[in-house]
Parts: C-alpha cells; structure tokens; sequence
C-alpha cells in the first residue's frame, strides 16, 4: 500500500518535494526539540492520487491553458471551474483510511485539529507566495478533516496561486500540494515572531507581534497587534506599541470552528505579552534561527492555562528584507505578518 501520510517527526528538510515545506519545517523542529503540536503529514502523493482517480487532469489543463498573469477575469474563470470540479471529487478510498487511521492515533473523541496547507515550494527562500493557500481551524471528525484536506488542495488552484505561478510559469511546471493536520491549540495569546527586524532588516532584533485568542483577529484586519522590538543579546526591550484589542477569536462552544467574542474591561488596553513572556519567545527564535541558519519567520502560541510553554507551529525562512543600508518600507512588517497568518476569516 502506498505510504501517503507520514508522522511530523519522522520528516526532514529532504522530505519538502513530498510533502511540502511546512510540514518538512515543522519535522525538522521536532528534531531540533522545539515543541510543536503533534500531527501528521499528507503527502503530495495523495493529492496526485485525488486528482488522478477523480479525472481531474485534463480539466485542470484545459481551464489553464492560455491563462497569463496580467488576465484577471481568465485567472477567475479558471479557478472557479477548477475549484467546483475538485469539490465535488471524492477521496480516494486509500487516502481517507489512511487519514482516519492517523487522525485516531491523535486522541479519542475526535480532537480538535488545525489543516493547513503545505504546497511544495511555498515555504522556501526564494517564495514569495506564502499565505495564499488555505488554513483551517478546530476541525473536528474525520469527515471534516478530509473536507478540510481537499478545500487546502482547492486552494492550490485560487485566483492569487494560478496567477503567482503563471509569472513563474519557467520554474514550476506542475503545482502540488502537501497537508499539515495538528492538534489545535486552545491560545491564550498568538503571534508572529521574526528573527530580525523586518522593516530595516537589523539580525540584533527579535521582532513579535501578539494579540489574545487565536490569530484570526489580525487577520482580518480586526485588531492591530500587540509589537515588540526585543534584543537578542540583552533581551531588552527596545520598543514597544500596546494597541487596544477590541476582539478575539476562541473555540466555538458547540465544538467545531472559531468564534468571534469581544474582549470587555482592562484586558482590551492590557499588554498580551508580559516581559518574562518575551524572553521565552527571544529564546526560542534564537534556537530557530540557530537551527535553520537564517533568519526565520515563526507562528506561535502561548496555550490557555499554561502561557509559560510556547508551541511553535510554523516557521520559514524570512523573505523580502532589506539590508540595513537599504531605506525601510514602512509597509514591510506588516505584509509579513499578514503572510504568516494566512488569509481570510475563520473556516467553520
């Protein structure tokens, strides 16, 4: 039988081309002895049996042809034609066992888990597209995590991919698609981390960005985060910006997605990250950076209950900064942190 998933820890960088830079980053912290949500990887051998047993070849191929990057209406009608195909496409009966049997292993009562996607090439130096497929949050059951691993194959074929990807139609042929599925974290606060200032690229700083609840909030443009500038020989605190945080997004009561609540009393000005918080954080972006060798950009969460632990989930090497002799674009940090979170609301 086909081997399609693999254990997170059981990867390495070298497994990328199979299952994708996300899930090869997150095996290679695991190796490192950072801690990360347990889970599982899809490889791109499943999403290739998908489209190969659903027929979906030369559907895809005739719905792409002719499509250049500058047609924004031909790039639309490709994907839409593209996505309403794969939706309606089963799993093969070999990949569902397969996910069932992993996502049993993971806990009973069907755990809460995050799908993301891990596309081939997306988490690499010289990407740029990270953040233009899908993520989905407290999925439950394993139907709806295999709902969820087919809506992150769809998003390989979304207006911003197919568009990306014609401009660099001389350097990946044929696109393909790996899935990272992790126990969700309950956060208490989330954030990004970069291992450098991203703004005027100075590799002395750590810079975090942090808000309460899950990531979805920043996301959405909802609330601006919590921004810290940490040293990483001192760990002083060379700036700091407390924005008032108005929402966050928690699990939904009813068991499956996430929810928005408002945030009421002194917690909406308070600062989300104590000092002690972000010497934890500085520690391990230092471990990061040491391990990969070069500047990282790094989600993370501080689990409810336990905010003294920080849990990884996704790292990849920092793109698009300048040298310090370069002038800073204000704009820079922030794109990158919307990159990192992803895109678009919570996926019930």
């Amino acid at each position: 039988m086909t081997e399609y998933i693999r254990p997170l820890e059981q990867l390495s960088r070298n497994d990328e081309p199979n299952f994708g830079g996300k899930s090869a980053n997150l095996g290679e912290l695991l190796a490192a002895d950072i801690p990360v949500p347990p889970g599982f990887a899809i490889s791109t051998e499943a999403f290739r049996a998908f489209i190969h047993d659903a027929g979906l070849e030369k559907r895809i191929g005739s719905a792409l042809s002719g499509v250049s990057a500058g047609d924004v209406d031909a790039i639309g009608r490709a994907s839409r034609a593209i996505s309403e195909a794969m939706r309606f496409a089963p799993i093969p009966a070999a990949v569902r066992e397969q996910i069932g049997d992993y996502y049993g292993e993971l806990g009973e009562d069907s755990p809460p888990v995050a799908v993301r996607s891990s596309a081939v090439g997306e988490d690499s130096q010289d990407a740029t597209f990270a953040g233009q497929q899908e993520t989905y949050l407290w999925v439950r059951g394993t139907e709806h995590v295999c709902d969820a691993i087919r809506d992150c194959w769809v998003s390989l074929y979304s207006p911003p991919a197919i568009s990306y990807r014609a401009r660099l139609r001389d350097r990946e042929a044929q696109p393909a698609m790996g899935v990272t599925v992790q126990i969700m974290v309950d956060a208490e606060v989330s954030g990004v981390m970069f291992t450098c200032n991203p703004v005027s690229g100075d590799p002395s700083m750590v810079a975090i960005n942090s808000s309460w609840g899950l990531g979805l909030a920043v996301v959405g443009g909802e609330v601006t985060p919590d921004d810290f500038l940490v040293s990483k020989v001192t760990r002083e605190i060379v700036r700091e910006h407390i924005h008032p945080k108005q929402v966050q997004y928690v699990p939904d009561p009813a068991g499956m997605g996430a929810i928005r609540v408002s945030i009421d009393g002194d917690r909406r000005e308070a600062r989300s990250l104590e000092p002690a918080d972000l010497e934890r954080l500085v520690d391990v972006a230092r471990r990061i950076e040491r391990y990969f060798g070069c500047h990282q950009d790094i989600e993370w969460a501080l689990p409810r209950g336990e905010t003294e632990r920080v849990l990884v989930v996704q790292t990849r090497p920092v793109t698009a900064v300048p040298n310090k002799t370069e002038k800073p674009k204000p704009a820079s940090a922030m794109s990158l942190i919307m990159s990192t979170f992803g895109a678009g609301p919570p996926k019930d």
